[in-house]
Formats: structure tokens, C-alpha cells, sequence
């Protein structure tokens, strides 16, 4: 068994490049500097920006693991790694969908979408780390559970490849009459406040529902997302570092999705598929081993193959 990456300056070195990075993303790509929603070209490159980081964070794990401790370690390590980005990366790709509906429903202009997105992330983020600290805690006492986690990814991939494809009302959620009940809703946008006060009384306004609904979103995204990397490794800061290599840049690529959402709706067959891979290599563990070599060609096989097929249809049509 592969010992965990457990080096003390390996994490506070990435808990500091963590905070200069969320800085970077947060004040660079904030309403009075660069914004991804007014060109494409400056979303596809902060995307690319950050792709390329979570790369070479990767090449600077395998270096240091090469060095100290052994070239298989290093190789499975950065294997680990990048299995779990992509497929954290994709699976956040279905939740970006998610708040284009959002945005779309309470009718967010693309300016403010901005304001959400910045909370949404640094909000997840702390999430994130909750949820991954409980994980570990419960995989590595009772390890049973990643079985209950593999049933749970396998039922809901095949839920998500028989659901209908239908937008659903969210003033019709529970969620949003129970934010009726406890707060004064007003349905025009006032800039970029959460809250106004009409007539001396307190009013939230559809930027503050749709933050609710983005949380929300979020929080079941995580729910997918923390077990299924958890079938790929369980060492905590390979968890941990590739959630957040996915989570960093999920602003700019919104922006850079948001005018396709409609092109590449067969990505929700790919990302059904990877939950359905995940949660049966999970399930069948203790008889069949699946080397992280093999996954990450069975998910980079999965994503290349429905996006062609997006692609394929979106020709197609405009024939």
C-alpha cells in the first residue's frame, strides 16, 4: 500500500499558493479589472491559465515524490492526481450548467453573475475541505462506506441518463418558498446588492435568491463529486489539491460555457457514464482491482467521445 502524502510543508506551500491564487481570481477577475463576460477570448485564456497550473503542480508533485521518495510513488501519486482533476473538472462542468439555469430563471444580468460566482467558490472551497475531512475520516474507519458511496454514484449516473430533459420551475421549489416565508423578496435586480431596504423595510433581492440556489447546487454537486475521487485514491491532500485545481477557474469557465450550455447537452450522458464507471469500480474492488492508468483513459475515452458527439450534432443541425 502507497503511503499518504503527509509532509507538512507540502501542505502549508499549498494552502499559501491556494490564497494567492483565490486572490488572483477573486481581484483580477473582479468588476473593476478584467471581465470574462465581456469576451470569450479572456475567459479561454484564464481557463487555460489554469489548467495549465494544475499541470504544473502535478509535474512538481511527481518531481519532489521522484526525489524523496520512490519513481513509482511519484508516478502513481501524479496518476492520482490527475485522474482526480479531470474528473472533478468534468463533473464541475454539469454544475456550471446547473447556474446558467439559475442565472437564467431569476433573470441574473451577466454583470452581477460575477458577485454569486466569486461567493459560490469561496464558499465551496470551505466546503470542500469539510466535506473531504469527513470522507477520510469515515474511509478510513469504516471502509465499508466506499461501497455505499459506489452505489450511490452508480444510481445516480443511471438516474441522470433516464431523466427527462426539462427545465424546472425553481419558484415552484420548496427552497424558494421557504426563502418567501422568511424574507421579503423583491424581483428587481438592484445592482449588485444582496439586500435592499424599501420603505424602511428589508427586502432581498433575486441576486441573494440566486446565491442561495448556487450554495444549494453546489453543496449536491459536492455530494457527487468528494465520492467519486475517493474511488481514484484516498490520500487527503491528493484529494484535496486536485478538488480545488477544479474548483479554481470555474468563474472564467462559466463565462466561457454559458453562451454553448444548449451545444454540448450530451455532456450529461458523459458525466452519467463517468458516475456509473466510478461507482462500479467502487463496488467491485475486493474482486477486480482497476489501475488509475486504466481510469483515466476509460474518463479521458468517456469526455473526448461525447463532446466529439456535441460537436457532431451541432454541425448536423446547422446543415
Amino acid at each position: 500500500m502507497i503511503s499518504n502524502v503527509t509532509n507538512v510543508w507540502i501542505w502549508l506551500g499549498f494552502s499559501l499558493f491556494l490564497v494567492i491564487a483565490l486572490s488572483l481570481d477573486t481581484f483580477l477577475l473582479g468588476p473593476k479589472h478584467a471581465r470574462p463576460h465581456e469576451s470569450i477570448r479572456a475567459s479561454l485564456t484564464w481557463t487555460t491559465i489554469w489548467v495549465v497550473c494544475a499541470l504544473i503542480f502535478n509535474g512538481l508533485l511527481w518531481l519532489y515524490l521522484f526525489y524523496t521518495a520512490t519513481p513509482y510513488i511519484a508516478h502513481q501519486k501524479a496518476l492520482e492526481f490527475l485522474t482526480g482533476y479531470i474528473i472533478e473538472k468534468s463533473l464541475s462542468v454539469d454544475n456550471l450548467f446547473a447556474f446558467y439555469m439559475i442565472f437564467s430563471q431569476f433573470r441574473i444580468p451577466l454583470v452581477y453573475q460575477q458577485r454569486v460566482l466569486t461567493i459560490g467558490i469561496w464558499s465551496a472551497i470551505i466546503l470542500r475541505l469539510l466535506l473531504i475531512l469527513f470522507g477520510v475520516w469515515l474511509v478510513t474507519n469504516f471502509h465499508w462506506v466506499l461501497y455505499i458511496m459506489g452505489a450511490f454514484l452508480l444510481l445516480t449516473g443511471i438516474k441522470i441518463c433516464f431523466a427527462k430533459e426539462e427545465e424546472k420551475d425553481l419558484a415552484d421549489t420548496a427552497i424558494f418558498k421557504l426563502l418567501k416565508r422568511f424574507f421579503r423578496l423583491t424581483s428587481k435586480i438592484h445592482s449588485h446588492h444582496f439586500f435592499i431596504r424599501i420603505d424602511r423595510l428589508l427586502y432581498a433581492t433575486p441576486l441573494f435568491v440566486a446565491l442561495v440556489f448556487v450554495e444549494i447546487s453546489d453543496l449536491v454537486f459536492a455530494f457527487d463529486s468528494i465520492p467519486a475521487i475517493f474511488a481514484i485514491t484516498t490520500d487527503p491532500f491528493i484529494v484535496w489539491s486536485s478538488n480545488i485545481f477544479a474548483i479554481l477557474g470555474l468563474r472564467a469557465l462559466y463565462f466561457l460555457l454559458a453562451g454553448m450550455v444548449h451545444k454540448f447537452h450530451m455532456l450529461k450522458y458523459g458525466v452519467a457514464l463517468l458516475l456509473i464507471f466510478v461507482g462500479t469500480k467502487m463496488l467491485i474492488e475486493p474482486w477486480i482491482h482497476i489501475s488509475v492508468l486504466l481510469s483515466l483513459s476509460v474518463i479521458l475515452g468517456v469526455l473526448v467521445f461525447f463532446t466529439g458527439l456535441s460537436i457532431w450534432q451541432i454541425k448536423r443541425q446547422g446543415r
